[in-house]
């Protein structure tokens, strides 16, 4: 049980302090996601910069959608789109796990504490609702460089 605390702090925290919250006016894509189900917003913005991930976001929203949109940002920036993709799938297994997966922390780092949620169906959207806008961004953003180089 102290170990469910301790991800409900981890959780609390990055939605009390977000990291790379707000949107920076350096984007080469932006993409604005809603979870219908409960009406959370988020936006991101995806650069690439020599092959390096830059990713600001916004948005309102349960603590659960917020702070897993700031793990996500986290994680994600300074990486190659590969090494995104890796941990984005890493995190929607674990996801999709319904509570039987505890996740690699060497992959996902505090995301991890998001084990928990996966146990709530009616969670998971908020939980995924950063990193599909992420993934959404991330298609986007190989069409236009592929669009770029053909040029």
């Amino acid at each position: 049980m102290q170990l469910d605390n301790l991800y409900q702090e981890v959780i609390l925290d990055h939605y009390k302090r977000p990291e790379h919250k707000g949107l920076s006016h350096l984007s080469d894509v932006q993409v604005h996601h809603v979870n219908p189900s409960c009406g959370d917003e988020l936006t991101v913005n995806l650069s690439l910069v020599d092959g390096t991930i830059v990713l600001s976001w916004d948005g309102v929203g349960c603590s659960i959608s917020m702070a897993s949109a700031s793990m996500m940002a986290g994680l994600l920036t300074g990486k190659s789109l590969q090494q995104a993709g890796e941990v984005v799938d890493a995190f929607i297994s674990l996801m999709q796990s319904k509570g039987t997966q505890s996740g690699d922390e060497e992959v996902l780092e505090d995301a991890v504490a998001f084990a928990g949620v996966s146990k709530y169906p009616a969670r998971i959207k908020c939980a995924l609702l950063g990193w599909m806008a992420f993934k959404d961004a991330a298609v986007q953003v190989q069409g236009k460089k592929s669009l770029g180089s053909e040029s």
